[in-house]
């Protein structure tokens, strides 16, 4: 277990802040394109992130990859999972053929897409999912601790890899997400233990469940937070007494981007959660997060609240799979593309001496809007 912490210390050790001269740069190329200040919105703050993220203004963004973890969850033996266990090996296989929601958006713009097993139920004999796996499963949260300390930071180190084996690929920018039934439930314990908040508050219905079904999920983290008592200012432990081994994973590949100083976009709830786990163990990771969407599940607020971070989109998704992704890569790409070819004020030959006054102030909000 040393030889892991030690592995996983050297990640964070090696996560550093952004480029301030690269940022700089890239907000005083923004400033001069030939628009109002700051009515690009959103597409600015990204493309100057972008910028910090690589240390370089013209760096090559086009390569992407959506890494996708899978594994079982013992959890679900207390009914909180309208879905089988069966489908986390069927769906496992379906994304390496481009059959699920996140496979076939990753088809369709062309990124590229990676499955890991980390736990899966079953043995899994397509080439094309990269075995990893932990163990069958995690243990039933509601009745012992989902793994050992040991196989909580295994796992994270399975994320790390998947991250730094995409940088040596050429990957500038990846996506985080998951596939394993069950992962809301682990999802909203591991939330509800870091932000101290009552289960109810970060529960959802994840998949759809009856109303007799949400109630029992809820009462199955409150009991397996009290059985197992996970320390909130101990992230593996909290890992691996109420989480999951893609969790874990997930925690890996955000902190192993930003060693690599390579953008991780956030899918949905089970991702986010993750990317929390990451910030609370490096605060400096959250800098090269970028969030796609505003899942519909009810926790994903209060994570990314949390985080302090804000969402490009909401189109009312709750997939998961990392199938915000994809999408989120696109308006990546454009934020990077408009920074390098917009027109300057001299190249549209305008003078913008007007501007001199309003840039001073906030002069494009309106009192009492929100």
């Amino acid at each position: 277990m040393e030889i892991n912490e030690k592995t996983l210390q050297n990640t964070i050790d090696a996560i550093a802040p952004l480029d301030e001269k690269a940022v700089h740069e890239a907000l005083f190329i923004q400033e001069n394109l030939a628009k109002p200040p700051k009515s690009l919105g959103k597409l600015e703050d990204i493309s100057v992130q972008l910028a910090g993220i690589t240390g370089n203004i013209n760096a090559d963004l086009s390569k992407k990859r959506l890494l996708v973890f899978a594994s079982d969850n013992g959890v679900v033996e207390e009914g909180v999972s309208s879905a089988p266990r069966s489908v986390t090996f069927a769906q496992t296989v379906n994304l390496t053929r481009g059959k699920t929601g996140a496979a076939t958006l990753s088809r369709f713009y062309g990124n590229e897409l990676f499955v890991y097993d980390v736990g899966v139920n079953a043995d899994i004999r397509e080439e094309k999912v990269i075995n990893k796996k932990i163990a069958y499963g995690t243990r039933n949260i509601a009745k012992e601790p989902a793994m050992t300390r040991e196989e909580a930071l295994r796992a994270i180190l399975v994320g790390i890899e998947a991250a730094v084996t995409a940088k040596a690929d050429g990957i500038s920018v990846i996506g985080v997400g998951e596939m394993g039934i069950g992962n809301t439930t682990t999802a909203a314990a591991v939330l509800s233990v870091l932000t101290g908040c009552d289960p109810a508050v970060v529960t959802g219905k994840g998949g759809g469940l009856t109303e007799e079904a949400y109630l029992r999920k809820i009462d199955v983290i409150k009991k397996a937070v009290s059985i197992n008592e996970p320390d909130a200012d101990d992230v593996i432990d909290v890992l691996a007494k109420v989480g999951g081994f893609d969790i874990c994973a997930m925690t890996g590949a955000y902190l192993g981007a930003a060693a690599e100083r390579m953008s991780a976009v956030i899918d949905g709830f089970i991702s986010v959660v993750a990317a929390l786990c990451a910030a609370r163990l490096c605060p400096q990771a959250k800098e090269y997060m970028i969030a796609s969407h505003e899942s519909s599940e009810q926790g994903y607020r209060k994570a990314i609240g949390e985080l302090g971070l804000s969402t490009i989109f909401d189109l009312k998704m709750r997939l998961g799979e990392g199938s915000g992704c994809p999408l989120a890569f696109r308006v990546i790409d454009a934020a990077w593309f408009v920074l390098h070819n917009m027109a300057s004020f001299d190249e549209a030959e305008i003078d913008d001496a007007y501007l001199s006054e309003i840039r001073k102030i906030d002069a494009f909000t309106v009192k009492g809007d929100k």
